[in-house]
């Protein structure tokens, strides 16, 4: 098997407002955007240091918050490793699968509304 290399893309990068402002009428309104949860699915393939790999370069967390994670996921089947806004949400998302398909692994994530 061949070496690849991954390329991570900074959520600085990416275009976030976490607030959306309307005016109208001279009056300011302000609504949130709404949030979403990446959920992390256990299966029997993918390695458990995979997964800790990808939490911590794609999901920006420590390594022992990662290796908990990791644990969870194994344990429980699932476990929510991060809430952003949609955009951001379905960019990580594809980011793992696209890590994982490299890699040959059948590591899957979903996202649902928080």
């Amino acid at each position: 098997m061949g070496f690849y290399w991954l390329v991570v893309m900074s959520v600085e990068t990416l275009p976030y407002s976490p607030e959306v402002v309307e005016e109208s009428e001279g009056k300011t309104k302000r609504a949130y955007l709404p949030m979403y949860r990446i959920i992390m699915w256990d299966d029997n393939v993918t390695t458990m240091e995979f997964v800790i790999r990808i939490l911590i370069t794609l999901m920006g967390k420590e390594y022992s918050a990662a290796e908990k994670l990791m644990y969870e996921i194994h344990l429980q089947g699932s476990a929510t490793v991060a809430t952003m806004p949609l955009e951001q949400a379905e960019f990580k998302v594809e980011q793992v699968h696209c890590a994982a398909a490299m890699e040959e692994f059948p590591f899957t994530c979903t996202i649902e509304q928080a």
